[in-house]
């Protein structure tokens, strides 16, 4: 069971849609890991982010993939890079980690609520 969490608290964490620019492999990772390069509209730009994706993604396929970020947290030195969003992402323990997209296109910088 998780902790219950007011409202407020959840409209503290401001989740946005980008389109992913490009992606390649990121070489200083530890586990296996792409780095992306995410448009989020006029209002936030391109950011960066590493994330652990490569089970179920390939690299390939990410350019022109919609996803959602976590956009307001600190920027974090991960292997080698500067992640600025944190990408959103299912994973089941012994699973891969899947992207969570939007079922439909959206503009970039669209809010999630």
């Amino acid at each position: 069971m998780t902790d219950t969490i007011e409202f407020g608290d959840f409209l503290k964490v401001d989740i946005r849609v980008g389109t992913i620019l490009s992606a390649r492999v990121n070489e200083k990772a530890i586990k296996p890991a792409y780095v992306l390069e995410i448009d989020f509209g006029p209002e936030f730009g391109i950011k960066h982010s590493s994330a652990q994706i490569t089970e179920a993604h390939r690299l390939d396929d990410l350019p022109g993939m919609q996803v959602l970020a976590v956009v307001n947290f600190p920027p974090k030195r991960v292997a080698g890079i500067k992640s600025e969003v944190l990408t959103l992402a299912t994973v089941e323990e012994g699973g891969p980690t899947v992207l969570i997209t939007p079922s439909q296109a959206v503009p970039n910088g669209t809010r999630l609520l």
